[in-house]
C-alpha cells in the first residue's frame, strides 16, 4: 500500500491568516503608517493609502492572535481612535489592541451566543 505524505488532516506549515481592514481619518496627514507587534514595530513597513478627503486605508492579512499597534501620522505615534481597546505603552502613550479571530472561532462564538431552543 502506498502512503500519501499529504494527509487531509495534517497541520498546515503556515498558520491561516485573516483579512484585516484598517481605516484612519486625518485631514492634513501627508504620510500614514501602521506599526505594531505584527511587524516588530517597524515604522514604515505598513504604509496606509489615501482614499480621498483625508481618509486612509490599509488591507492586511494577520494570523489569529492579539496585537498591539500604533498609527504613525507624519512621524507622530498615535493610538488608533477607532480601536475598541488600548493599553499603556512604556513611552507614556497608548497602544491600540487588535484581536484577530479565525473565521472558525468567530463562527463558534456566534453559535454560543444564539438562543437555545427548548
Amino acid at each position: 500500500m502506498k502512503h500519501n505524505k499529504n494527509h487531509d488532516n495534517a497541520l498546515d506549515a503556515k498558520p491561516k491568516t485573516v483579512p484585516v481592514h484598517f481605516e484612519f481619518s486625518h485631514p492634513t496627514a501627508v504620510a500614514v503608517f501602521i506599526a505594531g507587534t505584527f511587524n516588530d514595530w517597524h515604522p514604515t513597513a505598513k504604509p496606509m493609502h489615501p482614499s480621498g478627503a483625508g481618509n486612509w486605508i490599509k488591507e492586511s492579512n494577520l494570523a489569529p492572535g492579539t496585537y498591539e499597534y500604533c498609527i504613525i501620522v507624519d512621524g507622530q505615534w498615535l493610538a488608533d481612535p477607532l480601536a475598541r481597546e488600548t493599553v499603556a505603552n512604556p513611552f507614556g502613550g497608548r497602544n491600540s489592541v487588535l484581536r484577530v479571530v479565525s473565521p472558525e472561532a468567530a463562527h463558534l462564538a456566534d453559535k454560543t451566543q444564539m438562543p437555545q431552543k427548548n
